[in-house]
Order: C-alpha cells, then sequence, then structure tokens
C-alpha cells in the first residue's frame, strides 16, 4: 500500500506547509480541522512559535459538524476573527476531514473576502502531501496577489530566494548566510520568501534580475513571477563550492533569461543524498565539486519533485518500499538520522537532520552548510 511508512517517520503535511510559508506575513492563517491539530504544527514543525507573533488558528471543527456540515459557522469565526485582529490577509487550509466531506475552501474564502474586504485564499490542503506542495501553493498564491506592479530592477545584479522556510533550513543561521553567500559574490537579494522579510518586501520582487529557487516550496512562485514579468528562475541552494556555480548560473539567465539548473558531472557515486529535492540536489553537487571530499554523490529527492532535474543516477522515492532498493552499493549515505533503521549496515550513515521530517528532535544538531562543507567531510 502506498504512502505507508513501517519504520521511518513521514514529512510534514502540506497544511503545515502553508502555515510555515506564511507564519511571517502578517497575516491570519485558519487551519479547518478539530481540537488539538494546532498544538502538532506548534510543538514539531514551527521553531518560531514562541520568538514571532503570528495568527494561526484552528477552526475546531467539532464531529456534528463534520457530519452535518457547517460551513456558516466556520466563515462566521473568520470573519470575526478578521474584525478583531486587522490580518494583512487570510488563509483557509484543509486537512483529512474537510477533504472527505467534500468542503470548498476556496469558495469559504470568497465569502470571507466579500465580508471583510481583506485578501483570503482557500487552500486544498488535505494531510495527504508534503510540506513542499502547501508551502509552494501559499508562495504562489502570495505572488500571484500581492505582486502585481513591475519595479524598476536593481543597478546590480539581483535576486529573490524563493521557498525559504524553517522547515528545510531550520533556524541555525542558514536562512541569513544564504544572502551573505550571494552578496560576497556581487549578486544582492531583493526579498527572502518567506523567513526575515515582510509582506512589504516581497512586492518588491519585480525589481528583481532572477529568482533562486532554494527550495521546492518556491517554484509556484517563481512560476508566477516568469509568466507576469518575465524574471527567469535559477534552481538550487546555495551549499559549499556550488554556490559559485549557482552564482555563474544566476548571472547567465539574467542575461539570456532562461531558466537554468546548473549540476556538477557525477558518475559513479557511492554517496546518497536523501531529502527535499533542491536541498539533496544541490548537497550532491556541492559534494561532488569539494576539494576536499574527493568523491561524487547522487540524490533521492524524497518530496514532490521534478524528474526533468534528475541526472542519471538520481530518483525520486516518495514511500518507504521505493526508497529501499535504491540504496543497495550505497557507501555512505547522508540524511535525516531517522532514515538510518532502513539503511544497509554495510554503508556507512551520516545524519543530516531535516526540520521538515523529524521536527525538533536533531534541531540543536543541525549544521549550517552554506558556506562551507566542513562539519561533512569530518564525517566523510
Amino acid at each position: 500500500m502506498k504512502q505507508t511508512a513501517r519504520i521511518i517517520s513521514t514529512y510534514t503535511a502540506d497544511v503545515s506547509g502553508v502555515n510555515s510559508a506564511l507564519f511571517e506575513l502578517g497575516g491570519m492563517t485558519v487551519m479547518h480541522d478539530a481540537s488539538g491539530c494546532n498544538s502538532t504544527y506548534n510543538t514539531h514543525d514551527e521553531p518560531r512559535w514562541y520568538d514571532f507573533d503570528s495568527m494561526v488558528f484552528l477552526s475546531g471543527l467539532s464531529e456534528m459538524e463534520a457530519i452535518m456540515g457547517d460551513d456558516d459557522k466556520l466563515i462566521d469565526d473568520i470573519v470575526s476573527a478578521a474584525n478583531q485582529f486587522h490580518p494583512k490577509f487570510i488563509a483557509v487550509a484543509g486537512t483529512p476531514i474537510p477533504m472527505m466531506i467534500g468542503t470548498d475552501l476556496r469558495a469559504v474564502a470568497s465569502v470571507v473576502e466579500k465580508r471583510t474586504g481583506i485578501p483570503a485564499f482557500g487552500f486544498s490542503t488535505n494531510g495527504m502531501h508534503t510540506y513542499v506542495q502547501g508551502a509552494s501553493a501559499a508562495l504562489e498564491a502570495i505572488a500571484d496577489r500581492f505582486v502585481t506592479e513591475q519595479r524598476p530592477k536593481t543597478a546590480q545584479l539581483s535576486v529573490n530566494l524563493l521557498g525559504v522556510t524553517p522547515l528545510d533550513f531550520s533556524v541555525n543561521g542558514s536562512a541569513e548566510h544564504l544572502k551573505t553567500a550571494l552578496e560576497a559574490r556581487g549578486i544582492t537579494v531583493v526579498s527572502s520568501w518567506a523567513m526575515g522579510d515582510t509582506l512589504e518586501t516581497l512586492q518588491n520582487a519585480s525589481s528583481a534580475h532572477v529568482n533562486l529557487v532554494v527550495s521546492r516550496s518556491g517554484i509556484g512562485a517563481a512560476k508566477v513571477l516568469r509568466e507576469r514579468f518575465g524574471i527567469p528562475y535559477v534552481t538550487g541552494r546555495p551549499y559549499g563550492k556550488f554556490t559559485d556555480k549557482l552564482a555563474k548560473s544566476i548571472q547567465k539567465a539574467a542575461e539570456s533569461g532562461e531558466n537554468l539548473c546548473p549540476q556538477i558531472q557525477r558518475e559513479n557515486a557511492k554517496i546518497v543524498v536523501i531529502g527535499e529535492g533542491v536541498s539533496a540536489m544541490s548537497l550532491a553537487n556541492a559534494i561532488s565539486c569539494d576539494p576536499v571530499i574527493h568523491s561524487h554523490a547522487r540524490f533521492i529527492a524524497a518530496t514532490e519533485f521534478a524528474e526533468c532535474y534528475l541526472d542519471r543516477e538520481d530518483r525520486i522515492a516518495r514511500d518507504e518500499d521505493e526508497l529501499l532498493p535504491l540504496l543497495g552499493g550505497a557507501q555512505v549515505i547522508i540524511a535525516d538520522p531517522l532514515y538510518q533503521p532502513i539503511c544497509p549496515k554495510t554503508a556507512k550513515f551520516v545524519g543530516l537532520g531535516h526540520e521538515g521530517f523529524s521536527g525538533r528532535i536533531f534541531r540543536d544538531e543541525i549544521p549550517d552548510l552554506t558556506e562551507s562543507l566542513a562539519w561533512l567531510a569530518e564525517r566523510l
């Protein structure tokens, strides 16, 4: 049976991806579900919960409401809260129960917007997909609704960072170091979607020359900005020496207008990286061009990903039973520590915590590999 994990954990769900992407932007996010699920989000998926004020609510869907249906109560509660807190926008995200009873969340959002005059979005998340899909839909909606004017391009080569959430970047300084790594190479960062910047800053996104998609969560916004303003996008996350390759691709994309996904030639790879697609791909490339490691790596994308980005030895494996056969022959496996029980005993395992997979368990041990892979090289 697909999507069944007997041993390993599962990735953060799509509804939490919506919350994470919108957390810092001044909006109000409502999870339509039974009481208790908000604690799952703020305990395991949101490291900013105690340090950053954000309006994340739960509808408290009751058993009787699930059976009989009562969208009016949901709408009334949202409108009441919006009138009290005055958010910049309202997002309503679904969970498994609304999916089963057929709740039309887009229609709910439309009614809420008419009654409040506040921009509102309805997301048909259902808990059956990973955070990548939810975060991508949320950032796409922000781009579509709020980035509407063509601003003058910056004088210096510049980018928007798309897909920056703590589910992939944790709170260890990686998100901030993305900016410093690019600025050291002469590239200005206009906006970061969506850690460290406000909604007003994101509205300046059209002034950038290129979009850098640093996780798959940013692909929806990248496509909107490409279609509306012609901004090309480069796919890849800055890691070690691979950042130089990304910087050259950003320059090339700005000049040619092409969408690019830089790759390092990787053959006969004995190192396997498992994780979110863009991050795993970029780390495999960074390992393969690192002057200290002297070894090639392949990657396995365990979340939603596009096959066009795969090299010959790379794979997409969303389920535990698909993943197991792909690990044979690996000498080294780099993945979240919760993957270790299914890895062959013959392979050396290097635990690299991923907030979107193991939550807060290994948060204090997640390294920042943006500037250097020295931490990883010591363990290989």
